[in-house]
């Protein structure tokens, strides 16, 4: 019995030290995970910062669109130029190195210059950022010392709208004689014109008081509507021609009340006054405002409502379309009170609401990010 606890013993002697090596192996396959996780992680953030920068470059550049080839170039600029310094992306190292343009979502997408080619049909941007080289930390023996990542984001304009946000509280009054793009036409009657004396056509949703008027035609009101949308339209007195004349033309950088600012009220990108939307659209004569501006404010969406839904006093009118008109030019001072603008039919980017079967204003469209 003694001899065989002996030999027992014995062949113990010779594992000493076994459980010692395994454990360091252990650890070191263990670090090594823990490494390799790091690592993996350290990607999926880049990934992540250079995919949001990717989707705010297409969005932007979707919205630029216009169906002209200063929409292609205003497009370019905004996914590789402004979007990227207005968010501070560059301050990350993310830059957008390839912009592409397609008439589909899943069609073949095309450069600058063959868009350009087809720009009134023009829906899509792809945008691809640079690679970006991330360092490996801990797994360098099996991922080397560093890996290039890189991220591409689709945007496009969306169906058309079936109901249109920051539209101007007034009406547009339709007499039964067709609406012809190009021409213009009077939004906002003087006393003793059109509908009945003192009546403004100033919807109620704006609010009772010149102020609510002044803010509500400088920034749009805060709703939505669409075809058959009803509303309370309000008798206004000559008073109120101060209030439009300051809400409006804050769009054309002017700035002659407490009441509005260029924060919440920016100019248009192009203050040039007396040109028509082709040549505002071409950018054929531009005249840039001090304060920094937006791109489209002069663009306008104003409900048109039927001649036969008013009377003479405060009335609630049904809206029979939204209409999108262009400012050719500020309201002039006191004595004249009359507004005029432009209607349009090409298609804009604006706000709203659509479904995905298509919408009820078929000429409006809002920037959606598709993949």
């Amino acid at each position: 019995m003694k001899h065989r606890s002996v030999e027992q013993a014995g062949s113990r002697k010779h594992e000493r030290g076994s459980i010692l090596a395994t454990s360091a192996l252990g650890m070191l396959a263990i670090l090594l995970a823990v490494g390799l996780g790091v690592d993996i992680s350290r990607f999926y953030l880049v990934k992540a910062e250079l995919q949001n920068g990717a989707d705010a470059a297409a969005l932007a550049a979707v919205s630029a669109l216009n169906g002209g080839t200063t929409g292609i170039d205003a497009a370019v600029k905004e996914a590789t130029v402004t979007t990227i310094n207005k968010y501070n992306f560059n301050k990350t190292g993310i830059k957008i190195t390839n912009v592409e343009f397609s008439t589909s979502l899943e069609g073949g997408y095309i450069p600058v210059v063959a868009a350009k080619a087809q720009a009134s049909s023009i829906r899509f941007v792809r945008v691809t950022t640079e690679p970006s080289p991330v360092a490996v930390s801990f797994a360098v023996m099996v991922l080397g010392k560093s890996k290039n990542l890189k991220a591409t984001a689709t945007a496009g304009l969306s169906v058309p709208l079936s109901d249109v946000c920051d539209f101007l509280p007034v009406t547009v009054i339709d007499y039964g004689t067709p609406i012809v793009p190009g021409q213009t036409y009077t939004f906002r009657a003087q006393s003793g014109s059109m509908i009945s004396p003192g009546n403004y056509q100033i919807l109620a949703l704006a609010g009772a008081g010149g102020n609510d008027a002044r803010v509500g035609l400088g920034a749009g009101v805060d709703a939505c509507a669409g075809p058959g949308a009803v509303y309370s339209v309000d008798t206004k007195t000559g008073v109120t021609a101060g209030a439009v004349r300051q809400g409006i033309n804050t769009r054309f950088d002017e700035y002659l009340s407490n009441n509005v600012n260029p924060i919440d009220m920016p100019p248009d990108l192009n203050i040039q006054e007396n040109i028509n939307y082709r040549a505002y659209k071409d950018g054929t004569s531009v005249k840039t405002p001090s304060h920094t501006g937006f791109r489209n404010r002069r663009v306008v969406y104003i409900p048109i409502v039927k001649a036969e839904e008013y009377d003479q006093g405060k009335n609630t009118v049904k809206f029979d379309r939204i209409g999108q008109f262009f400012l050719q030019t500020k309201i002039g001072g006191s004595g004249n009170g009359d507004l005029v603008a432009e209607y349009i039919e090409d298609p804009t980017v604006g706000i709203g609401v659509y479904s995905p079967g298509g919408g009820t204003s078929p000429l409006v469209t809002t920037p959606v990010l598709y993949k």
